[in-house]
């Protein structure tokens, strides 16, 4: 009887205490950090990289190991650019980047700067990203209450707390790496932070996470975004990225009341002297990117065609002006004269495998499929069902006992979707792959291929064709 008398105690107490729907987060909960890393979270990247060990060979003649690395990025622009450190991607075989909603994707280094100890690397994912919200370390106040959120110590995604301990140091890390007007914080940084964002209490970015002071505690700093977005501007430069320039000069003006580009002049003969920039613009816009600095000067120009018009949107005498600009070839002799703060072609891209090619193992592994992109003579199969489908992959190859194997593919069909994407380039494939409940899931996943005159489909079901 006593048992029985706890036992319905205990059931009514919790019957007492569970609601039928949870109840929505206190204010007192709601704080001002709470707010500001979760609206910056979504744009920070957790880096994992593979290099070989220095050593060539092992004593027994077998290749020297494999060594796992780990750091941080902040997504800088939509497409997939990521700003971290240099030191992160230095000598890298490959890079994997996590997002905060868990999909995977191989990166390759686009630019770098080493003395400055800043990267810019690339992710081809198959949506617009988001942007880190941008501040301004102009303001920053001694004892202000930081965040920092990184890949510490390999766990994605810590956030800890703090506050600016100090402004403007100069910290000599080793007799190769020494950096000026750091901010020092005692958020906590650890392994794996480097690259990673510092935020205000607004959620914006004010600061790149760079270095910790080895036997310390709580000692850590920080690139000021300020300075890191001066870089930025470098690493993002379509001249060495592109081949193309647009003839601008300007400078940044950031204060803890405005933050603008303003122009200074444009090279004569240059695309920027023929749109009619004059002497005190303040660029406001390119395309539909708005630009408050070099850096997004220099981003919403990247990827535009020589010749190609380019809308800009500039404030003259406190009127909206629109102006057109059409960039340029960038010929070698200018490309030679450019300055060069460091190393801003790209270089030391993953060696091991390409990302298409680290796509096209995942898909085999996963699907038991070998696929190229159409020929032009390939994609003559596809031309009486144009108006369904774009295009897709070829398939060159179907592995034995695979998922493919099992639901009837085969050598020469033209897969043109899964589920409810198109196939048509590495990067479809690439987002499928990361689709883990639907990969991994009982119910299978519908594809469809064009094989002679028909267009054909069926189920995969992984999880059954890999027991």
């Amino acid at each position: 009887m006593r048992t029985w008398t706890i036992s319905l105690a205990l059931c009514t107490v919790l019957w007492l205490s569970s609601p039928g729907q949870p109840a929505p987060a206190s204010d007192v909960r709601e704080t001002a950090a709470v707010r500001a890393a979760e609206r910056a979270q979504k744009s920070v990247a957790n880096i994992h990289s593979e290099r070989t060990s220095t050593r060539e060979r092992d004593n027994d003649g077998t290749p020297g190991r494999k060594v796992n690395g780990m750091g941080t990025g902040i997504i800088v622009d939509e497409r997939g650019y990521i700003l971290t450190n240099q030191h992160v991607i230095s000598g890298v075989d490959s890079l994997r980047v996590t997002l905060c909603d868990g999909s995977t994707y191989t990166a390759e280094v686009i630019s770098h700067n080493v003395k400055q100890d800043l990267a810019l690397i690339k992710i081809n994912a198959s949506r617009p990203l988001p942007v880190m919200p941008l501040g301004t370390s102009s303001d920053l106040k001694l004892c202000e209450t930081v965040i920092a959120i990184g890949n510490a110590f390999g766990y994605e995604h810590t956030a800890t707390m703090g506050i600016i301990s100090s402004l403007s140091r100069d910290v000599e890390v080793n007799e190769h790496q020494s950096y000026k007007n750091l901010l020092q914080t005692d958020a906590s940084i650890n392994p794996g932070n480097s690259g990673g964002p510092l935020l205000n209490l607004d959620g914006e970015v004010v600061g790149v996470n760079v270095a910790i002071r080895a036997g310390a505690q709580r000692i850590g700093f920080a690139i000021p975004i300020d300075d890191a977005r001066k870089y930025l501007a470098g690493l993002l430069d379509i001249g060495p990225l592109d081949k193309t320039f647009h003839g601008l000069i300007s400078h940044d003006v950031k204060t803890p009341e405005q933050r603008k580009l303003v122009v200074d002049s444009s090279e004569p003969d240059s695309p920027a002297a023929a749109a009619g920039f004059l002497p005190g613009d303040v660029v406001t816009k390119v395309g539909p990117i708005s630009v408050h600095d070099q850096a997004d000067l220099e981003r919403a120009f990247l990827g535009h065609s020589v010749g190609a018009p380019v809308d800009v949107i500039v404030l003259r005498n406190q009127e909206a002006v629109p102006l057109t600009v059409k960039l340029a070839r960038i010929d070698e002799s200018r490309l030679a004269r450019m300055p060069k703060p460091a190393v801003r072609a790209p270089v030391n891209r993953p060696r091991a495998a390409t990302a298409e090619e680290l796509i096209a193992a995942k898909c085999w592994e996963t699907l038991g499929l070998r696929l190229e992109k159409l020929s032009k003579s390939n994609s003559k199969q596809l031309d009486p069902f144009r108006d369904k489908y774009r295009g897709g992959m070829r398939v060159v190859d179907v592995k034995p006992r695979s998922a493919a194997a099992d639901f009837g593919m085969k050598k020469g069909d033209v897969l043109v979707g899964l589920h409810v994407w198109e196939t048509v380039r590495w990067d479809d494939i690439n987002y499928i792959l990361n689709q883990g409940s639907l990969i991994h899931g009982t119910d299978g996943m519908k594809f469809y291929v064009v094989r002679g005159q028909e267009v054909l489909y069926g189920n995969l079901r992984i999880a059954t064709s890999q027991k």
